[in-house]
């Protein structure tokens, strides 16, 4: 026997009510993914239950923001031509309703990021935000690597370049010492050659005084000794003299 038609309206019992609420919203939600792949269409599903949870669908091709500013521009675009009313304040108002629309999705994927409000979402909503988390940990550890190595290479840069200065200091200093000792050395030299240019010249004085002085004294002690001679000579006899000179 087949089921008999279900009359739509609202169920009393509240545990059956849920029971009914989440048979359907999982075969809505399926029927929303069957549709999107067998016909190739763009699908967003929002549903919330009675105690205000979310729960939505979107196609893997497109996201529900995506889908979301697509309808409103195609909403926007067709009371526009149907609208014969010049003033704008139906566009304000409706740009303030996609603005706000927008920001409340935004919120919620911040608090779903942040791990909050994770209740409402089904085990496919937690696989594409553990996909999206994971993906966000790769780029975040990839950009610290690369700012890591750049913070390396720059150091690395900044070591070469305080060694070659450091190279350049040390090779300056070896020039000025090596240049103060040949300074030193020279500044010997020079005093070495005036000391012994004064000793030298000290000597030929002292000789001179001594060669000019040497003659008369030997002139002086011949010409005693002869006289001293000539005097013994004269004492003599001179048959003395003749035997001390054979």
């Amino acid at each position: 026997m087949g089921r008999g038609r279900v009359q739509l309206r609202r169920i009393e019992n509240k545990i059956n009510r849920q029971v009914t609420f989440s048979k359907r919203r999982s075969g809505l939600l399926k029927k929303a993914h069957e549709i999107s792949v067998l016909c190739d269409a763009e699908v967003a599903l929002i549903v919330f239950s009675t105690k205000g949870k979310l729960f939505e669908y979107s196609t893997n091709s497109c996201s529900m923001e995506g889908i979301l500013e697509r309808y409103e521009r195609y909403s926007y675009a067709e009371r526009q031509l149907l609208s014969n009313d010049p003033e704008p304040n139906g566009s304000w108002s409706l740009e303030h309703a996609k603005l706000k629309a927008r920001m409340d999705v935004l919120q919620r994927n911040q608090k779903h990021f942040l791990g909050e409000e994770l209740d409402s979402l089904t085990l496919k909503e937690l696989q594409n935000l553990e996909q999206q988390l994971d993906s966000a940990l790769k780029h975040t550890r990839s950009r610290k690597n690369q700012v890591m190595y750049e913070s390396i290479s720059e150091l690395q840069k900044k070591d070469k370049a305080l060694q070659e200065q450091n190279n350049l200091l040390t090779k300056q200093m070896k020039e000025k010492e090596k240049e103060l000792a040949e300074q030193t050395q020279l500044g010997q030299q020079n005093h070495n050659l005036e000391v012994s240019s004064i000793l030298l010249a000290q000597p030929n004085q002292s000789l001179n005084v001594g060669v000019s002085c040497s003659p008369r004294s030997d002139g002086l002690a011949e010409d005693e000794a002869t006289q001293h001679q000539n005097r013994g000579n004269a004492l003599l006899p001179s048959w003395m003299l003749n035997n001390l000179n054979a």
